[in-house]
């Protein structure tokens, strides 16, 4: 598919671009943009050719210039594309967990730290400015359809950071499949939301504030346990289905009470109404079911260093966010082959094992080139290696393990003067 002149065509600004033999033409940047590279524009350079070449020491065959003069040229929608492509074969290739016959998709947001001092950056996505009296710091909005079973992001999204988040996941949900679950936060519920998930066949689960919700307060009041019920939208949900075209009538849901350890009540909301088929008993665990779609944040943050942008241009911070989402999928697709053979090895142990993510995408890194240039053949052993390694790489899951949500959190910055901009 990279290799393919429509790709190139469909994702390069001019025709005229990527039509001479290049050291590094269109293809060759897409793999280098993949390599989860962190360091500096030579640095990257020279190491990935080492790679490539199988060479004892960094190899200076391209000049940072160079690189810089080729991302021009490229659009950021390439690892898109890209990403969706490994998506839909993942699901039609592979055998995902599941739930009750549904893929579980939990959406979140998030914000990213973009590079400072750039005016074409502040103005596209926006200025984030504290009240703490320190610097205002250009701020994008982050969004993911994640499957939580799967490890997979089936869909992302960077924004300007004024761009609201439930806005955001309206595009997601337009990839929504009939098999597909969604999980959502209590920041989400709104009768247009819920439905254009209707709309496209699918169904919902979501934490909901009984505070803001008529219908989720009268059944809070109930003390019932469950009850089968109908929403009515608000008069701004009604002006929202008619701007999108969304049907306006009122929902049939299902509410939920859940008693938490801690002694708080949560509300959740569902088209699941079948009670038998989904008893009640499964909504406690099956809206937790969503925790991973955070702590995928946390490798995008803190194992791929996603905000360590290599650019300064807002062409930069797009392409640079999707390769990175398209590289961490590529590792999750690897990974989700070795999962029977961790479990099976782990069957006499005390605790069940899983692979260890984080040392899987640094085992990946590099050895993503080579995937890319190698003959079938070879690339074959290859992937069977980094599996074997994967498997070997792995850590117990440890049942009922709880801990706090640390809403302080000092957040690692990357000094951009030191990083090449292009």
């Amino acid at each position: 598919m990279i290799f393919s002149e429509d790709f190139c065509l469909r994702n390069k600004e001019n025709e005229r671009d990527f039509v001479r033999t290049r050291l590094l033409p269109f293809h060759e940047l897409i793999f280098f943009l993949l390599n989860m590279n962190n360091q500096s524009y030579q640095e990257k350079l020279d190491r990935y050719f080492q790679v490539l070449h199988h060479a004892e020491v960094h190899e200076r065959v391209l000049y940072k210039g160079s690189l810089s003069k080729a991302r021009a040229k490229m659009k950021h929608e390439a690892f898109m594309e890209l990403n969706d492509h490994l998506v839909n074969f993942f699901y039609d290739h592979f055998r995902p967990d599941i739930w009750f016959g549904f893929n579980l998709l939990a959406v979140d947001g998030s914000t990213l730290r973009l590079p400072p001092h750039e005016a074409d950056i502040a103005d596209h996505f926006g200025v984030w400015t504290s009240t703490k009296g320190e610097k205002a710091c250009p701020k994008a909005r982050v969004s993911q359809m994640f499957d939580v079973l799967n490890k997979i992001t089936v869909d992302g999204i960077i924004n300007p950071k004024s761009d609201w988040e439930r806005e955001v996941a309206a595009f997601h949900f337009l990839k929504l499949q009939p098999q597909d679950l969604i999980l959502l936060d209590r920041g989400y519920p709104a009768h247009w939301l819920f439905g254009l998930i209707l709309s496209m066949g699918a169904n919902f689960c979501a934490r909901i504030s009984y505070k803001r919700w008529s219908a989720a307060r009268k059944f809070y009041l109930s003390v019932k346990k469950e009850q089968i019920s109908k929403s009515y939208p608000s008069p701004q949900s009604i002006r929202k289905c008619y701007e999108m075209g969304i049907d306006k009538k009122p929902l049939r849901v299902r509410f939920i009470r859940v008693e938490l350890d801690s002694g708080e009540t949560e509300i959740l909301v569902t088209t699941l109404m079948d009670m038998k088929r989904y008893p009640y008993e499964l909504f406690s665990e099956l809206y937790h079911l969503r925790w991973p779609v955070e702590e995928d944040y946390e490798t995008l943050k803190y194992r791929l260093q996603v905000e360590n942008f290599s650019g300064k241009t807002v062409r930069s911070v797009y392409q640079d966010f999707h390769a990175k989402l398209f590289s961490k999928n590529l590792v999750a697709a690897v990974a989700r082959t070795t999962k029977q053979q961790i479990f099976l090895k782990s069957e006499k142990l005390k605790h069940v094992h899983q692979i260890n993510f984080t040392q899987a995408l640094v085992k990946m890194k590099h050895t993503i080139i080579l995937v890319f240039h190698r003959t079938s053949k070879k690339v074959t052993e290859i992937i069977e290696k980094l599996r074997t390694i994967f498997i070997q790489t792995k850590e117990s899951v440890r049942p009922n393990r709880k801990f706090p949500r640390r809403h302080r959190v000092k957040q690692r910055r990357f000094f951009y003067e030191y990083n090449t901009n292009c």
